[in-house]
């Protein structure tokens, strides 16, 4: 009997849809370091992770996984607001020159614009104490 193999993408996909469904970052963590192992030059794959590791209260793991996913991809608004999100985490300087990267970014496509505050509205309503969110949100509105 062969086992199915299943791609990265298909990987992904899945795990975007458990995180949709409402799953916690304690499961999905090793989910999305397995695919950011087998695709480690996927800017979106390490954004996420980054995602995961700060509603999890680890924001080493955090800056770690957003500085990869913005050395992959630059011009990434979501990985930019991770970062910069990391970066508050662990107090660490230029956090501002991010968000306006990003704000700069997301004035390009408002679709871009409107997935990322919908994601940290998403952030809001799993960690609702998440501070770090709010001072992101009022920069990005400034």
């Amino acid at each position: 009997m062969t086992e199915s193999v299943i791609s990265p993408e298909d990987a992904f996909n899945q795990a975007i849809a458990r995180y949709n469904g409402g799953e916690g970052p304690e499961t999905l963590i090793p989910v999305f370091k397995d695919i950011a192992d087998s695709s480690p030059k996927n800017a979106t794959v390490w954004a996420c992770l980054a995602w995961l590791y700060l509603l999890d209260d680890k924001p080493t793991l955090a800056f770690k996984a957003a500085q990869r996913s913005v050395k992959i991809d630059g011009y990434h608004p979501q990985a930019r607001i991770n970062y910069a999100l990391a970066m508050l985490a662990n107090k660490k300087t230029g956090v501002r020159e991010q968000v306006e990267l990003a704000a700069q970014m997301m004035s390009f496509d408002q679709e871009i614009a409107a997935g990322v505050m919908e994601s940290l509205d998403d952030g809001l309503e799993r960690k609702p104490d998440w501070r770090d969110i709010e001072r992101i949100k009022k920069w990005l509105t400034e």
